[in-house]
């Protein structure tokens, strides 16, 4: 059977990537402050970040949430730029200045829900799938992430647990403030903002990594390349019993294709032994470039 013809894409004008790169950060800024002004300030959900402080001193001293974001985020950015001595780069600076902007600018909407509830659940969303826009720009919009990464470089605490410290104390700030139920509230929408940015980053597109030990090897090798129409990988393995040397089989398929993996194999050898692993970012030919 003749393997299917795959052609090599062309890479993208760095003029047009630049520009689509901006259109994300601006659009995904506009996603989170929208998010922000409709769903979370009116219901005091402070889910975290420069943003939930933002909703805490609203609270506290009536100050606006903008001018706050704009006065935390700058020195927030400068800070890391000098400390880390990274180059955070035009397009992360852009989301530092715009969102503050956005936030000021969509302040006076309406709310779109008086339940808090609901509120969390879809601020968060909001939140998330504008971050995973911006995120997609390959930029961000400074704020408590940077904050982490010093307590990181100072510390050494894992990225992510200096993240949750930081996320941690604005929760429990705002749960003191206002009340605890909307301390609770605010968890839910921090956990419904990281589970949009997963979905906008990878999408439901989720791949199958497959690890297939058979004595049958060349044969199953064969049909995955011709049947499949997908790359293997032979690695070099070893029985925990028997000590004996044998080869492994991986292979990465999309998640419609597993099934007919399965099969294929299991009509060469009954008996061989797969093991399958969600994939969830996969880079490389048939697969995303980028």
């Amino acid at each position: 059977m003749m393997m299917a013809k795959r052609y090599r894409r062309e890479p993208m004008p760095e003029m047009l990537r630049h520009f689509l790169e901006y259109s994300f950060v601006i659009i995904g800024s506009f996603f989170v402050a929208l998010a922000f002004n409709v769903f979370l300030l009116p219901n005091n959900i402070a889910s975290g970040g420069v943003a939930g402080i933002s909703t805490i001193t609203k609270g506290v001293f009536g100050w606006e949430p903008g001018l706050v974001q704009g006065l935390l985020n700058v020195p927030l950015f400068i800070t890391g730029v000098i400390i880390l001595g990274k180059n955070f780069g035009l397009k992360s600076f852009v989301g530092t200045l715009i969102l503050p902007f956005f936030v000021y600018l969509t302040s006076g909407l309406s709310p779109a829900t008086p339940n808090p509830l609901l509120g969390a659940i879809f601020g968060g969303m909001g939140v998330g799938l504008g971050l995973g826009i911006v995120f997609r720009g390959r930029a961000s919009t400074g704020g408590i992430d940077l904050a982490a990464q010093i307590i990181h470089k100072y510390t050494h605490l894992p990225l992510g647990i200096s993240l949750a410290m930081l996320d941690g104390m604005i929760v429990t700030t705002s749960a003191i403030v206002f009340s605890v139920e909307e301390g609770l509230y605010a968890l839910i929408g921090l956990f419904a903002t990281s589970r949009t940015i997963d979905f906008v980053q990878v999408g439901l597109n989720t791949s199958k990594n497959v690890m297939i030990i058979s004595e049958h090897v060349e044969e199953v090798r064969a049909a995955i390349l011709n049947e499949i129409d997908r790359g293997v990988t032979v690695l070099e393995g070893s029985g925990g019993y028997t000590e004996q040397s044998r080869k492994v089989i991986m292979c990465v398929v999309q998640q419609n294709e597993f099934i007919k993996l399965t099969q294929t194999v299991k009509m060469i050898d009954p008996e061989a032994f797969v093991v399958a692993m969600n994939a969830t970012e996969v880079l490389g030919k048939g697969f995303k470039t980028s």
